[in-house]
């Protein structure tokens, strides 16, 4: 079929653009292009690919409420106890490298993969900051991804990390507003317009 907007050809079972990001309706059967009849807007609420600066907020919200929770049950019972964590040393979890503080640096990493993965292969398709700011991450046929793809997209942002960074900005100058890490996984972001 083609993509009633650009003319782009794609999969039958495409639900949003590749090239121009325009959701698509459903087939019904009789070929498509972009001039047939047979195209339908969609009765769904409209998508269009996320920005970086929509992604970044959506990042902040997550990693406040994540923060706050993670570290309430995690740090509060150490904090201050003798041979615990010291309140008057911020640096104290990225310059310490006993086994405990590793422990708790895998704790905390666990923590964020199950909170990022579980909630973007929910049907809710979001986090909490994307849910939010109206975003969800889908796989690039449009559907909602699964738990093992979620998983490998947020392990795939260590690769997005060690690139200075680059891997994220690239959500702000690639066609289809995808990180590295997406473009890993095969997945997209999107907002409603």
């Amino acid at each position: 079929m083609n993509c009633p907007q650009c003319g782009t050809l794609l999969p039958e079972d495409a639900r949003f653009c590749d090239s121009c990001g325009k959701p698509l309706a459903a087939s019904s059967g009789a070929p498509q292009n972009p001039s047939s009849a047979a195209w339908v807007r969609p009765t769904q609420a409209r998508a269009a690919y996320a920005g970086f600066w929509l992604r970044l907020a959506a990042y902040l919200i997550d990693n406040v409420l994540l923060g706050a929770v993670l570290g309430n049950i995690l740090l509060r019972p150490l904090m201050g106890r003798p041979g615990g964590i010291p309140a008057d040393d911020p640096w104290f979890m990225f310059t310490n490298t006993s086994p405990q503080v590793t422990a708790l640096m895998l704790l905390f990493l666990m923590g964020n993969w199950v909170y990022f993965a579980s909630l973007e292969s929910s049907p809710w398709r979001a986090t909490l900051g994307k849910k939010a700011l109206g975003l969800m991450v889908v796989d690039l046929a449009g559907n909602r991804i699964s738990f093992p793809r979620a998983s490998g997209r947020f392990f795939a942002k260590i690769i997005s990390s060690m690139t200075f960074l680059i891997g994220f900005l690239m959500a702000g100058f690639t066609a289809k507003k995808q990180a590295l890490h997406d473009m890993l996984a095969g997945c997209l972001v999107t907002r409603r317009i």
